[in-house]
Parts: C-alpha cells; sequence; structure tokens
C-alpha cells in the first residue's frame, strides 16, 4: 500500500472535497482521483460514495480512514526520527575499547559527547581482539584496538597514534645503568604479558618466534595494573606501551625502551562494506579532529 495513497484519501475525507485537498496536497484533482481508485483496487472494496456534493465513507472506508490516520501519525515521527537521527540529534554509537586504550581515548570520547549530547555512548571494554570479532559479527558499530589486523580480515582501519613499547622492570641496581632490552635478553626472564585476548599479545609472540625465541611465560592478565604489581614483586618483566609506564610508580619500577621494530599503534577499525551509521561517521571525524595527523578518512 503507497503511503501517499493513505495521504490522499485521508485529505479527501478530511476536506470532504477532491479539489481542496488537491490544492492542499499541491497535486492536480485527477492525481488524487486516479490514486484513490487504485486503492480501492487494491483493497478490492468502495472506500467513498457520493452524494451530490457530499462524501460519505463506506465501512470500509471508515477503517481505512482511521487506520490510515494512525499510520500517517506513525510514518510522521518515523520521518522526523529519522531527521533526528541524521542530523544527530540521537542515535547509538556502539564502541569497543582494549582496556589499556580508556586513557588514550579519553578527551575524545568528552568531545564527542559534548558535540553530540543525544546520541547514546555503549562502550564495551574488552581486549583488541575481542572487539575486532565484535565489530566483524555486527555487536559493535566501530572499535579501538592496535594495529595492524589482519589483512585477510574485511575490516577498513584508521591508524591514530603510535608509541614505542617499554620493558618493565623493579627499580633494582641490576637495571639501573642500562639504557634499552633486546628480545633475546627478555627471553632469558620470567614474562608476564597481557593475555591472548590483546592484539599486542601476539604480535609480541610473532615478534618472538621471527627470532627464534621461546620466552617463559610467567603471568598473563587482562590488567595491566597487575602485571606492574606483579614486576614490582619481581615476578618477573613486561612490556607494555610507553604511555602506559608513565602512569606508574616512578620510586619503585623503572621502564627502558624495547630493541624492536614493534610498536603500540592504535586505531579504529569497522566492517568494510557494510552500513556506517551517521553517529559512527561523527566518530571517526571527531577521532581525526582529535589527532590532526592521522591519515584521510577512507570512504565509506
Amino acid at each position: 500500500m503507497d503511503v501517499r495513497a493513505l495521504r490522499y484519501f485521508t485529505e479527501v475525507v478530511r476536506q470532504q472535497s477532491f479539489t481542496r485537498a488537491a490544492e492542499k496536497l499541491f497535486v492536480t484533482q485527477p492525481t488524487i482521483s486516479k490514486m484513490l481508485r487504485q486503492l480501492e483496487e487494491e483493497l478490492g472494496c468502495t472506500l467513498l460514495l457520493r452524494e451530490g456534493r457530499k462524501l460519505h465513507l463506506t465501512d470500509s472506508g471508515q477503517a481505512v480512514y482511521q487506520r490510515g490516520l494512525a499510520i500517517l501519525q506513525e510514518f510522521h515521527q518515523l520521518e522526523a526520527q529519522i531527521g533526528d537521527i541524521n542530523e544527530l540529534k540521537t542515535g547509538e554509537l556502539r564502541l569497543g575499547i582494549p582496556p589499556m586504550v580508556g586513557m588514550q581515548i579519553a578527551g575524545s570520547i568528552s568531545a564527542f559527547r559534548r558535540r553530540y549530547p543525544g546520541v547514546q555512548l555503549k562502550i564495551v571494554e574488552s581486549g583488541g581482539l575481542t572487539v575486532q570479532q565484535a565489530v566483524l559479527n555486527g555487536g559493535l558499530d566501530i572499535a579501538l584496538t592496535a594495529l595492524p589486523v589482519d589483512a585477510d580480515l574485511p575490516l577498513n582501519t584508521l591508524e591514530l597514534m603510535r608509541h614505542p613499547l617499554c620493558v618493565l622492570l623493579p627499580r633494582s641496581a641490576q637495571w639501573l645503568n642500562r639504557s634499552s632490552l633486546g628480545l633475546k635478553e627478555l627471553a632469558a626472564h620470567p614474562l608476564l604479558i597481557l593475555n591472548e585476548e590483546f592484539s599486542l599479545n601476539r604480535q609480541l609472540m610473532k615478534a618472538f618466534q621471527r627470532q627464534g625465541l621461546t620466552p617463559e611465560i610467567a603471568v598473563r592478565s587482562a590488567q595491566w595494573d597487575f602485571l606492574a604489581a606483579m614486576v614490582q614483586a619481581e615476578m618477573g618483566l613486561a612490556i607494555l606501551p610507553e604511555p602506559i609506564c608513565r602512569r606508574l610508580d616512578k620510586q619503585s619500577l623503572l621502564w627502558l625502551p624495547l630493541e624492536s621494530e614493534l610498536q603500540w599503534s592504535l586505531g579504529l577499525i569497522w566492517r568494510e562494506g557494510s552500513y556506517l551509521s551517521r553517529s559512527a561517521q561523527a566518530w571517526i571525524d571527531c577521532c581525526r579532529e582529535h589527532w590532526p595527523d592521522a591519515p584521510p578518512r577512507l570512504s565509506v
């Protein structure tokens, strides 16, 4: 059923005139007459009876008129809601963020909320590989995670920032005169690393494998502050991004640059070839403004 036909029909009933309805709707009278005939043919019943200049609704016409008013009201509300969403007065953004990333993204989240207070922001905190899978299966609109992602995955990526990795050590005489540490030396010590749901874990393990090294993994955890506490307790050494290390206690902990090509690269990921909501597009643009050195946004 054509919504225009309902609109024409209800307006004819309201105006009690085909001529006045046509003027109100800015169409010709033959257009309205043709549309109403098609509506009656589609429904298989007569809707209007003419008695001189008066129009009377049949029982079927009365039912269509009452339901038509309700349908048109719902349609009007839908149009208004879609308009609000397009103008970002309302909507929803499902955003995935690994726990370590929260401090890096807080500024852009604050800017997004100030700019679009009507958009409901639903944040899921999980490891990079977990939020990546959620983006792929449609559970999240977009996520911030460590890059690169597997090239075979249908994901668009936009790098926002890049930081060096550091080796976190207890502040003891053994390490005070060192300026950096490499993977080969690290493999000789118990390691405290993030668990398997983090992209950084996979990147580190691949880096060790490329050098033919098999490190001793003492502890795996999803909490960087727990790993730092274990380092302080001299349970082993940890590899963490520099911004994380800078938040730690300098009186009890020491961090040195990791001698490796590895870096903590963070960026946005969203599913390639899928619909990207207006709120997700606005989030990308907001991040681009917050990190102006990021490359131009991919077309979506």
